[in-house]
């Protein structure tokens, strides 16, 4: 069944653009599809920042779905850029080797070593497919290497040909001046643009090659390299001859235009042409894309001479990751999508990326901060059932459990992220110890199969092989700690007693946190469940002493998982041997 936003009262981000984007196509193109954009460049592992530029226009398609209409949302994947570098920390890849290829399309370069896919673009593609389709994204993939090959473009190609000297005046109105002897103050604000500038004949445009053709929106891959450090040395404007030399090579050659399919629009005349080809209402761009002089505003003077107009066009800010700054796909180790639904539930990163304005900064957590978003999301999803959330958190929650289309699939029995960490950290894969573990916790209502708590299982115990130290990791004493256990006085002695007296009793999660939390208070002549308003403040510091002594004796160090989750991990019988019982 499609689910329907409750959005009567919502003034959520994604409603407002919806509203604003619906509006927009009816004014353009009224009775078509609504058309939304993203572009991506699979010129290496494709992170969590470039995910924002799907999320934010596909949340958008979705609403209008939701309301009815027809609407598409592309992605063209930018395969025919050119190859700038080689990424850092990619397996299977030499850089030295793969340095030969820089300035080749990208898809003209080979994938990794041991990649099962034809080229360097489809191997990165793949993944971010992967990931998009357990999101739920629904898409129409173009590649830019087959619109251009196949002549889908020539026309636009043409027309930009015999618009150049009005194309060269617009981004005249940009370019830096430089005084004689300095280097040009303004720099190429951003991937795509430095990619544009490095593949340009002179250094610092990132707007076109000039050569002496004088100013050209368009760069040959050369026939003999296929690298595109070309120039364009003459063309003929009646018969599309078109005369360029190879930097890189030393080869030449005379084309027609009219029939020549090898080379693409630079930049910043491509991506408006494509605004104005594809009749894209909305496409967001990066903070990057959007300052003065950049893409964005350039592109939205350069659309109209293809007869188009800009789409809204909101910036989008960047995303961290626990702490990190901007992430740039050209470094190593970056996560990616497929990273993050390896640790959490395809919910809960849709719900970070909708919570969130576009032109918010947000983190994606993968450290410890990941069990606190997880508490943050459980708590949300009980408060959508009792019908207690605010309506925007309502929205935010209905555009992350599901799409148009109907709802991800999800866990029958979300328990805690924390406590499925801490169980599959003791356990170290033996399910049938967690699966033991986990049916305590309640035994009102036992978990009958671990399959009842995956996938959210699976992602904790993902999280806690590949995101957790090893030094970090929990390991069980063999033995008691004979020494320690002598050492303790008559108070440590007394309240090891009183936990082991209520173990059979307490043998529930809640039952457990009741008494490893009661006992101190026991201890000070107070009720075992007086609040904290009834308490002294040495309360605290009595719980915080019995909770390291308890952590010693049972894995040898100061802290570990919360103590109600390791003792059902351990086992009553375990515990009261090293509890020196």
């Amino acid at each position: 069944m499609p689910i329907v936003a409750q959005s009567t009262e919502t003034t959520d981000w994604v409603s407002r653009f919806a509203d604003e984007v619906i509006e927009e196509s009816e004014r353009r193109a009224p009775g078509k599809p609504v058309v939304v954009a993203s572009g991506l460049s699979p010129s290496g592992p494709i992170h969590l920042g470039n995910l924002r530029e799907v999320m934010t226009p596909h949340l958008v398609a979705d609403e209008i779905r939701r309301r009815g209409r027809q609407v598409r949302h592309l992605i063209s994947w930018d395969d025919y850029d050119r190859y700038r570098k080689v990424p850092e920390g990619v397996a299977g890849v030499d850089k030295k080797a793969w340095e030969e290829h820089i300035g080749k399309p990208l898809t003209s370069v080979p994938a990794p070593k041991g990649s099962s896919h034809p080229n360097w673009a489809e191997h990165f593609k793949a993944a971010m497919v992967e990931s998009l389709a357990e999101l739920g994204v629904e898409f129409d993939g173009i590649s830019q290497t087959a619109q251009y090959t196949s002549g889908v473009y020539r026309e636009q190609i043409l027309h930009a040909i015999r618009h150049r000297g009005d194309i060269d005046a617009i981004l005249d109105q940009y370019r830096t001046k430089k005084a004689p002897g300095k280097k040009p103050s303004q720099k190429p604000l951003d991937e795509a643009e430095l990619e544009a500038a490095e593949g340009s004949g002179a250094a610092g445009e990132d707007d076109g090659s000039s050569g002496s053709a004088g100013y050209f929106p368009y760069k040959p891959y050369c026939g003999n390299c296929e690298k595109d450090l070309t120039t364009v040395t003459a063309y003929d404007d009646d018969s599309t001859e078109l005369t360029y030399a190879c930097t890189a090579c030393g080869f030449s050659e005379t084309v027609r235009l009219n029939e020549f399919n090898r080379g693409k629009l630079v930049w910043k005349v491509d991506w408006p042409m494509r605004w104005a080809y594809e009749g894209v209402i909305f496409e967001p761009s990066g903070v990057d894309h959007s300052s003065p002089g950049s893409s964005f505003q350039v592109g939205g003077q350069i659309v109209g001479i293809f007869g188009g107009k800009q789409p809204i066009g909101p910036m989008y800010a960047f995303v961290g990751i626990s702490g990190m700054a901007k992430m740039s796909s050209s470094k190593g180790g970056v996560p990616t999508p497929g990273d993050a639904l390896k640790i959490m539930e395809p919910q809960l990163l849709r719900w970070l990326y909708a919570r969130r304005r576009p032109n918010q900064s947000f983190k994606i957590a993968f450290d410890q901060e990941i069990q606190r978003l997880y508490d943050e999301w459980d708590k949300l999803d009980a408060k959508v059932a009792d019908r207690s959330a605010l309506p925007g958190d309502v929205a935010a929650h209905a555009r992350a459990v599901g799409t148009a289309g109907g709802e991800l699939p999800r866990t029958p029995r979300p328990l805690p992220y924390r406590t499925l960490a801490s169980v599959a950290d003791i356990t170290a894969g033996h399910e049938d110890q967690a699966l033991r573990i986990l049916s305590e916790l309640d035994p009102s209502n036992p978990l009958g199969s671990l399959d009842e708590a995956r996938p959210r299982y699976d992602k904790a115990e993902a999280w806690i092989n590949t995101q957790v130290p090893a030094d970090q990791r929990t390991i069980v004493r063999d033995e008691p700690d004979a020494e320690l256990l002598k050492s303790l006085d008559e108070q440590a002695q007394g309240s090891l007693r009183l936990l082991l007296d209520g173990l059979a009793s307490h043998w529930s999660l809640d039952g457990l946190t009741h008494l490893v939390y009661g006992v101190p208070k026991v201890q000070a002549g107070f009720a075992a469940d007086a609040t904290p308003k009834e308490l002294p403040a040495e309360i605290k510091t009595a719980q915080r002493t019995f909770f390291a002594l308890l952590y010693h004796l049972l894995v040898g160090r100061d802290t570990g998982p919360r103590l109600p989750t390791l003792l059902l991990a351990v086992g009553q019988e375990r515990v009261r041997v090293l509890l020196g019982e």
